[in-house]
């Protein structure tokens, strides 16, 4: 492979992204830019090309309305934390995928979604457009489903919290995969 050569320009990418959890700047996160992005991004595999996911975008005008209404689901002394917290990203995209009943399309649907989700980190990298994965328990809650009206047969996968950054976040390095590689001996 490449690993005493240059780096191409996939590879960099993949190991220069960051989760970018705070500190974003000004600048909007417009709606045509989430599409763009998307429209590449939904080219991850998808068994029997399913593909499970919709997509609810929360832009800068909406996103106080957006987080009031979801502060107000969790009990009176949280509240303002979380509307706190869900006022620091510049735009939210949820991501939605269909729950099919059968567990092995379950987890292909999940797999896929998952895919996808890391296409769009990727490419939203690229244009220094921050992005973290959020799975807070508001997710899971039936009152945030009925907010954004999530079907009986939906699940939300995550908030994906947007928004433009001067600074990369710190570089935390990871477990060489060699240490958690092993051969089958039979």
């Amino acid at each position: 492979m490449n690993s005493a050569k240059t780096k191409t320009s996939l590879q960099q990418t993949i190991r220069d992204r960051r989760a970018v959890k705070k500190h974003y700047n000004d600048k909007p996160v417009t709606e045509d830019t989430v599409k763009e992005l998307l429209e590449d991004a939904i080219w991850a595999p998808t068994h029997g090309v399913r593909q499970p996911w919709r997509f609810i975008f929360v832009g800068p005008e909406q996103k106080e309305t957006f987080a009031a209404n979801v502060a107000a689901t969790y009990p009176e002394e949280r509240q303002e934390n979380r509307y706190q917290y869900l006022c620091e990203p510049n735009a939210f995209l949820i991501v939605v995928m269909d729950e099919p009943d059968s567990q092995k399309q379950w987890d292909e649907n999940f797999g896929a979604t998952a895919c996808m989700i890391q296409n769009f980190w990727l490419l939203a990298w690229e244009h220094q457009l921050g992005v973290v994965w959020k799975t807070n328990s508001h997710i899971y809650d039936p009152a945030v489903k009925a907010i954004l009206d999530i079907g009986n047969n939906e699940k939300i996968v995550g908030f994906l919290h947007l928004g433009y950054f001067d600074e990369k976040p710190v570089k935390k390095e990871r477990i060489p995969a060699t240490d958690k590689f092993t051969r089958f001996e039979g």
